[in-house]
Order: structure tokens, then sequence, then C-alpha cells
């Protein structure tokens, strides 16, 4: 019981951090905003995190897609190209919305830069995970002979700069929407990469 109340705590505190970090900065929000919001005392913000750097890292830990990620390969995979590719476009980019917030606060101040280095962690386990399915695709010869972790990497960046551009005004520039834009460019992969 009270290690669900202290999970629990910690949630809530994160989440608060979130929504205040998002609105006004990490700069423009003290740790007693962010304990009040969670209506905790600030010491027990203190007590769970040590700092509001450590509280905003620990909600990077918590929020990355690369927990996620990882089961959705161990138990969504059908070994069908076209199938598997779209549905890993879709859970990135739901994953990577409904965290947008986050992202945005990491982003936007210098201040965080050691919080976006220890981020690449979830990177590289994602180009693994598609490395991994592109060589397993392969020697299963549903895949043509390619360069594998660069199939991995231009899936990756095709989708982060989708998430990009929508996160800072797509719509100002296309009107192609998020699902026609998945669909157009895995069918580009499928066509190039199926044997």
């Amino acid at each position: 019981m009270k290690g669900q109340m202290a999970t629990d705590t910690k949630e809530k505190l994160m989440t608060a951090a979130i929504e205040l970090m998002a609105a006004k900065g990490y700069k423009g929000v003290s740790t007693k905003e962010i304990a009040a919001a969670a209506q905790v005392s600030e010491m027990t913000l203190f007590r769970h995190f040590g700092s509001k750097q450590n509280l905003l890292d620990q909600a990077v830990e918590r929020y990355h897609y690369s927990v996620e990620m990882e089961r959705i390969f161990a138990e969504q995979i059908v070994w069908e190209l076209r199938a598997d590719l779209l549905m890993m476009s879709r859970m990135y980019h739901e994953i990577m919305e409904r965290n947008r917030k986050l992202f945005l606060i990491v982003l936007k101040d210098d201040d965080l830069l050691a919080i976006r280095e220890k981020a690449q962690k979830h990177l590289r386990k994602l180009l693994e995970l598609l490395t991994q399915y592109f060589q397993i695709m392969q020697e299963k010869n549903k895949l043509v002979a390619t360069d594998v972790e660069a199939q991995a990497i231009t899936f990756m960046w095709m989708n982060y700069g989708a998430f990009m551009t929508h996160l800072y005004g797509a719509e100002t520039i296309t009107n192609v929407t998020r699902q026609r834009f998945m669909e157009s460019s895995i069918d580009l992969f499928v066509k190039a990469l199926t044997p």
C-alpha cells in the first residue's frame, strides 16, 4: 500500500511538473508551485526527487517510448512488412503525441542538455529494435539485401521529422494528414524493400 501511494505521489508530481513547465517553461516554475499543483508538500517533492531537474529527468525516463516500444516489438510483430511498419509508425506517433508537452519542455531549454543527452539511450534502443527487425525480415527472405541499420535510421528519422513538423504546425505547410503520410511513406518502404 505504501509503495503504491509513493508511486501515485510521484506520478502526480511528474504530471504537475509537465503541465506547469509546458505552460511557463522549465525556469518559470518553482518546486513550490509543482508541489501545490500536485497537492503535496514541497518537502514531499524533495523526498521523492531531490530537485526540480531530477524530477524532470525521471519524468523523461518514465514517459519516453523505449519501454513501450520493446513491448510492442515483443508482442505485436506479425512479420509482414507493411502491417508491421504501419503498426510501429502508429504507435510511435501515438506515444510521441501523448508526451508532446514533455518533449517541448526538454527541447526548448538549453539548461536541460544533460537530460536530452541521457534520453539518447531511448533512440539507440529504438534503432536497435528496428535494425533487429529488418535483419530478421532479411533472414526470412521478406526483405531485399540492404543495409538494415541504414533502413532502420531512415524509418526513425522519417517518423521523427513528421512528428516535429506536426508539433510545430504542419497544417500551415500541408494538408497531408499524419495517417496519409504514414501510409504513403510505408508504401514506399515496402515497394523498395520487398523482394
